[in-house]
């Protein structure tokens, strides 16, 4: 007999995009090609902005830590085709000439529909339920992002024990993130048929040795320590718009 599946709640689409700055080509531009790209950035930054204060969709901009890439963006909108476009005219912008495509993370914002953590009641009820679908970015100093899936070996098979069993689990997971409390936010997205992995883990926090710490305590919960798989972990901190212009200087 097959497991049954868990029901989620879905919200706004997600995608993590990272860069890697052409430096080279960006010191051989002109004074004021380098000055009409920085402004036109931030004229779309504020645009973004703008629908983020409509509470419309969501995003932030990342310094990334380490050579994976020099930045990385992070954007909630209703649908794709809105995420798509955004890229577009990133990509169409004179910046967008020195942005190289990097990393990238397509998912949807998800929440289980029941949970032992909300004690019984129905999270389509609770007035908390349309905020986490619909998120609004915590533009706090530091961002962790990290895809991660659920182990199918012959004897940890996460999609074949049962429902109750997982729920078991989650709800002990979950109790360890409770302990960061106004240290870590966490936005959880799904992507099964999306991405390569299952689940995008996005992590904010004012010290990132916040990251460190409750990444590290959950690695011993049964969830993670039997059933748990990683991919990459990305680190930034943030870029203001007001940070954009000394960022981009020479």
């Amino acid at each position: 007999m097959s497991a049954e599946a868990v029901v989620t709640m879905d919200g706004w689409c997600a995608l993590h995009d990272t860069r890697i700055f052409d430096w080279a080509s960006w010191k051989m531009a002109a004074e004021e090609q380098r000055k009409e790209a920085v402004e036109e950035f931030k004229a779309i930054i504020e645009k973004w902005e703008s629908v983020e204060e409509a509470e419309k969709g969501s995003q932030a901009m990342y310094k990334v830590v380490g050579n994976k890439a020099d930045l990385m963006f992070i954007f909630f909108r209703p649908t794709m085709e809105e995420l798509e476009e955004i890229q577009r005219e990133l990509n169409k912008s004179k910046i967008g000439d020195y942005l190289i495509p990097g990393y990238s993370y397509v998912s949807i914002v998800e929440m289980t529909l029941h949970n032992p953590m909300d004690e019984g009641r129905d999270r389509e009820l609770d007035p908390r339920t349309k905020a986490r679908l619909n998120p609004i970015i915590p533009k706090w100093e530091h961002a962790c992002f990290y895809p991660m899936a659920r182990r199918r070996w012959k004897d940890a098979n996460w999609f074949a024990i049962s429902k109750e069993e997982r729920t078991k689990l989650l709800y002990e997971h979950g109790m360890t993130g409770r302990k960061y409390a106004g240290k870590v936010k966490e936005i959880i997205t799904g992507s099964i048929g999306l991405d390569e992995y299952e689940w995008g883990v996005s992590l904010f926090a004012h010290d990132p040795l916040q990251f460190k710490k409750i990444v590290y305590e959950m690695r011993f919960d049964d969830v993670t320590a039997v059933y748990g798989e990683f991919g990459d972990f990305m680190i930034g901190n943030y870029m203001p718009k007001e940070d954009v212009a000394t960022y981009f200087a020479l």
